[in-house]
């Protein structure tokens, strides 16, 4: 037996996959090649890498890390969430059509509503995928792809992804998944027959808020192909140093997300039992409306938790401001515990009404529990909800 043949835990992948270790020197981590050009052995005879746009040895091992996670054939590397994004829906033609939630990360529905029905004519239809009825219903001639995010940002639901997957089969409709929220130590859709998937790296792949990027993976071949030249063509490449971030914050992937979980757990329950908190979103409670679906599908079940704070946006901005253990910033799937709003974060760019009508009001909170001791986060928060 060799080691090709043993199927290693996926915690042992976080420090192994992608078999990065530097082939001339030995060294562990891969060097961060910065050179934008690659010089060639003879006329018309390319080596591997030609221009940094189209690949980089760095980004090259990221690449194939991510891809070995998820289970797919093939990993692209871009400068952000957005850009991973915004590279698959250069798969689709003018006038093509694509059904996405109804509530999602607000800078996605800002690119498919405001940006690519503008400039690319695309068609965009937004429904309920609590019953995938709904999903078959939107369903046109003409629909080229289906969106889906589960854990969705910032209410928790969930999305049953063998359900929507299947649907999107039987009607040869591509299916993407943005796994952010739940990385692939949680689930993992290639698996589930989904043919992208999509993480900003920025969050919990990197996990320590220093490194932009995005990352999309792939279940074909073929499709991993069109895709790099798509990119190779638009740009958007992530670069040497966050690759190399990226990378680095993976070997510890496996165990900080244990914590985080952990951690959001402790908290979400604690949260329940609050009577300063009106609601609370968090697929691992027994009464959270998906329950059953997010423990059949994922390893865990995510560090994000979401609650509405009793009160408007008074009592909100004096919990914010009271907290000295969470930090309020726009992001999340850091090491450090952070505290978002919703309604002036992440989604500031629905109108209100809308906002409202998706449930995102003004006194929703978003906690991305953080890998501190969870004591002091207990403390932090039961001190903030007296102010």
């Amino acid at each position: 037996m060799n080691d090709s043949d043993i199927e290693h835990k996926l915690a042992t992948r976080c420090i192994h996959a992608g078999d990065t270790v530097d082939a001339a020197t030995g060294a562990v981590m891969p060097a961060i090649a910065t050179s934008t050009i690659y010089r060639q052995s003879a006329f018309n005879e390319p080596g591997e890498h030609i221009y940094a746009r189209a690949s980089n040895p760095t980004r090259d091992a990221l690449e194939r890390c991510v891809a070995e996670l998820e289970s797919g054939v093939r990993g692209l590397a871009f400068a952000s969430g957005m850009a991973a994004t915004a590279n698959v829906l250069e798969l689709l033609d003018a006038g093509d059509h694509m059904i996405a939630p109804t509530s999602i990360y607000g800078g996605s529905l800002r690119l498919f509503r405001q940006v690519r029905t503008r400039t690319s004519a695309l068609e965009f239809s937004f429904v309920d995928f609590s019953d995938p009825a709904n999903v078959e219903q939107a369903i046109k001639s003409n629909t080229r792809l289906i969106w889906i995010e589960t854990p969705t940002n910032p209410l928790l639901n969930i999305i049953d992804i063998e359900a929507t997957a299947a649907l999107a089969r039987a009607h040869d409709i591509l299916i993407a998944v943005d796994n952010t929220f739940a990385t692939p130590c949680v689930q993992r859709p290639l698996e589930a027959g989904c043919d992208i998937v999509m993480h900003s790296t920025t969050k919990y792949l990197g996990g320590h808020s220093d490194a932009l990027g995005g990352l999309i993976v792939v279940a074909d071949e073929q499709l991993g192909k069109q895709l790099a030249s798509l990119r190779s063509a638009v740009g958007g490449v992530a670069g040497p140093f966050d690759a190399y971030l990226v990378l680095r914050g993976i070997k510890t992937l496996a165990l900080r997300m244990e914590r985080h979980q952990a951690n959001a757990m402790t908290v979400a329950k604690w949260l329940a039992d609050r009577p300063q908190a009106e609601r609370v979103y968090y697929p691992g409670l027994d009464e959270h409306p998906r329950h059953e679906i997010a423990t059949r599908q994922m390893d865990g079940y995510g560090g994000v938790v979401s609650f509405v704070l009793r009160g408007g946006l008074g009592e909100v901005g004096a919990f914010l401001n009271a907290l000295r253990v969470f930090t309020l910033a726009e992001s999340l799937g850091g090491v450090e515990s952070l505290v978002g709003h919703p309604a002036t974060m992440s989604h500031s760019s629905l109108p209100a009404e809308e906002r409202a009508k998706l449930g995102i009001t003004d006194n929703l909170i978003r906690l991305s529990v953080g890998i501190e001791h969870v004591d002091d986060l207990l403390a932090d928060l039961d001190l903030a909800l007296d102010m």
